[in-house]
């Protein structure tokens, strides 16, 4: 291991045993560098490493604070795995996000508060509107289906989940654009599952819940590989 990567997981080790805090600023750069035995060249290279991971932000003119360190910043580097391999590999990124969406959604069904429930029965009635339009806008179509989904994961319980999540269905965007450009019948099948989704959670029922998220998230997946084998059911 070289001298950079020892100074990256040293500094990472002071954060994990709680020698260094989220939101806490770092010593200057002369005093860290001979607390850990390196040159300040390679201080600075591991401290750029750890910026790019989240781990550390830089503020000009004040130094170089440990950040919030919360799951949906530390997971936003995996959506650069997503983006260099989605072309390829859209299908796979969708499958892991169909297993994972699915419980997400069954644990948001004993959570979710009315208000957002009845916020996203609204989301729904604008993205029937757009649908309804001789031209339809898929990309506002998108925005309101990551919306809706977002909102659903953010109360499953557990922000790492949730965090996964909107990593995973935020890189899969151009697949579903293009699902909605080259299927008719596309958007109008999302409304519905989305419609199944929702009431599924209305009746706070998990195990439908689901089930019903599942099968919409399998609804893109297999529009990438092959057709359509089976359809969504109502409630």
């Amino acid at each position: 291991m070289g001298v950079i990567e020892t100074a990256i997981d040293t500094i990472k080790e002071m954060i994990i045993d709680g020698r260094l805090r989220p939101g806490q600023k770092l010593p200057v750069e002369k005093d860290l560098a001979e607390q850990l035995g390196v040159a300040r060249n390679t201080l600075r290279e591991a401290v750029r490493a750890l910026v790019a991971m989240r781990v550390l932000q830089t503020r000009q003119g004040d130094g170089t604070y440990v950040t919030s360190l919360s799951p949906g910043l530390l997971l936003d580097g995996m959506s650069f795995v997503a983006d260099i391999h989605l072309d390829a590999g859209a299908g796979q990124f969708l499958h892991v996000r169909r297993i994972l969406e699915a419980e997400a959604t069954a644990l948001a069904a004993t959570r979710i508060p009315g208000d957002d429930l009845a916020h996203l029965g609204d989301l729904l009635d604008h993205a029937e509107k757009v649908a309804a339009h001789p031209t339809i806008d898929h990309e506002k179509l998108i925005a309101l289906d990551q919306d809706f989904h977002s909102l659903i994961t953010s109360h499953c319980g557990n922000p790492v989940l949730a965090a996964v999540i909107q990593n995973m269905s935020g890189r899969t965007v151009r697949a579903r654009i293009w699902r909605g450009m080259t299927d008719p019948q596309a958007v109008h099948r999302t409304l519905r599952e989305h419609r199944a989704v929702h009431r599924a959670l209305l009746a706070r029922d998990p195990d439908r819940a689901r089930l019903h998220a599942a099968l919409h998230v399998l609804g893109v997946e297999e529009s990438l590989t092959g057709p359509r084998t089976c359809e969504s059911t109502d409630d």
